[in-house]
């Protein structure tokens, strides 16, 4: 039995937490209108997560994870990881600077004198 976890392709945007709800959703036999009702939100608000156009916020993520039993982290990770995926491929970082080990514990020396 192999205990090594599966790595996700880093070239393969991370599920967003929507996708992941719409196919949940009919296995509760309730209707997105209930679903929408039960978290707070609108259908319309509920639709637009479920189509990946609005994120998972930490206050939708505690009533999903009270909703399913378990708990609010799960779903953040899956936003944030989708996030970061967005992130790193849509932000011009190239003229931030990488700062080395010695750069960092000679900022922290100087700021401690």
């Amino acid at each position: 039995m192999n205990d090594i976890p599966a790595q996700r392709d880093k070239n393969r945007c991370p599920t967003h937490p929507g996708k992941v709800l719409a196919d949940i959703i009919p296995e509760t036999g309730k209707t997105k209108l209930e679903i929408a009702q039960m978290l707070g939100i609108s259908r319309q608000h509920l639709y637009d997560i479920l189509k990946a156009k609005k994120p998972v916020s930490p206050a939708i993520s505690a009533c999903l994870g009270k909703m399913f039993g378990d708990g609010a982290a799960i779903w953040l990770r899956m936003q944030a990881n989708y996030d970061a995926w967005h992130a790193e491929r849509e932000t011009d970082v190239s003229k931030v600077p990488t700062l080395t080990a010695r750069e960092m514990n000679a900022q922290m020396e100087h700021s401690h004198s």
